[in-house]
């Protein structure tokens, strides 16, 4: 473990530090001896009063709020459950899965057969007639297509050199007029506003612009004037006076209760350890005179009186009254039984005398073998085949 390096301690720690320690001592024993001998009482009630009440109250506890919802759930709701998902299988599940089965699926087929039948008809016709206008199309195309060659394009072909010729004129009119037009808008409205906006309304906006940068220029200037006056009054009045109040006046007393305030600290956990061992000095104390002016004169007393007095009533008293005991037991129990066969022998000579010998019963022939007569290894007869 490494050793930490101790930082140098001023005079002011070593002149606080051993009257303080010894008057948190001085008030620290007693709080710390009250503290064990509450800790000492609060242990044995925790294992003599609170946890057997607190393991009655849970048995309490479980018989009165737990058992009964349990015993509820297991014997009457699951039960219950179980009845209504029966009852609900046979009579909604079982009649559905029936229903779909042998209804709803036969008929699904049945019309998915005519359906797919209907369609492939509709597909057959439609076929048909798809067939039937397109031959129809073909031959109205090949008349049609004679009807362009021998016809149409002759046509067409005089219609467009007649077209060319005056699409000609007509485009170098056109041109004229563009022309014309594209001149006077340009002189007309192109020149005038492109003058306007070169020689007007540029000076003009430059001018305006200036002016936005100068009143910009002003007002920022004006802020921040403002800004730095409101900023060294602040300063001067009030962060200048804090600051020197917290560097020569917060600051030292700040160390200096930090000071007093870690003595103390330490004061206090060395007086509860000094407290910790004169308490148990003292618990010790108490302890061993509790022990040699109770325990020991008992423990003395116990063995040195009551332990010979007590072979001595146990080997001259209760040996022999146990033994004696034991022989009238005895004695009483073989008197008892030669009274019992007495009486017995008694009975059976009047119910001889009276009904005369019962019958002697009749030995019945058994198939079974007896012992001497089982069957062995070198023996090839058996206990049903012998006879």
């Amino acid at each position: 473990m490494p050793v930490r390096q101790q930082t140098p301690e001023g005079c002011l720690a070593v002149a606080i530090r051993v009257p303080v320690r010894i008057v948190v001592l001085v008030l620290v024993v007693p709080v710390r001896m009250v503290w064990d001998v509450l800790v000492v009482v609060g242990r044995f009630l925790r294992d003599t009063v609170l946890r057997p009440l607190g393991r009655a109250s849970l048995w309490v506890g479980r018989a009165v709020f737990v058992w009964p919802w349990v015993a509820l759930w297991r014997y009457v709701v699951v039960p219950v459950a179980q009845g209504l998902g029966w009852l609900g299988y046979r009579l909604l599940v079982v009649p559905v899965v029936w229903v779909y089965r042998y209804a709803l699926t036969p008929v699904g087929h049945a019309i998915a057969w005519a359906a797919t039948g209907l369609w492939r008809g509709v597909v057959w016709m439609a076929t048909g007639v798809w067939a039937g206008i397109v031959w129809a199309a073909r031959g109205v195309g090949a008349g049609l297509g004679w009807l362009y060659r021998w016809t149409l394009a002759p046509l067409g072909r005089g219609l467009a050199w007649l077209a060319r010729g005056v699409g000609v004129g007509l485009a170098a009119v056109a041109v004229a007029l563009f022309t014309a037009a594209a001149w006077l808008v340009r002189y007309l409205l192109v020149v005038p506003a492109v003058w306007l906006y070169r020689y007007v309304l540029t000076p003009v906006g430059h001018a305006i612009a200036w002016v936005a940068r100068g009143a910009v220029w002003l007002v920022r200037m004006i802020f921040t004037g403002l800004w730095l006056g409101i900023y060294w009054t602040s300063r001067v009045l009030l962060v200048l006076p804090a600051l020197a109040v917290w560097r020569w006046v917060l600051t030292p007393v700040g160390r200096a209760l930090a000071v007093v305030g870690r003595e103390i600290w330490a004061a206090l956990g060395h007086a509860w350890r000094v407290a910790g061992w004169i308490s148990l000095a003292v618990g010790r104390f108490l302890a061993n005179l509790f022990r040699w002016l109770l325990v020991e004169p008992t423990r003395w007393v116990y063995r040195t009186v009551l332990t010979p007095a007590g072979h001595l009533v146990r080997d001259v008293v209760w040996k022999p009254a146990v033994e004696v005991a034991r022989a009238v037991g005895r004695t009483t129990r073989q008197a008892l039984a030669t009274a019992r066969e007495s009486v017995r022998q008694a009975r059976a000579g009047v119910r001889s005398a009276l009904f005369g010998q019962p019958a002697e019963p009749r030995p019945v022939h058994r198939r079974e073998p007896g012992a001497a007569e089982a069957r062995t290894l070198g023996r090839s007869t058996t206990a049903l085949t012998k006879d």
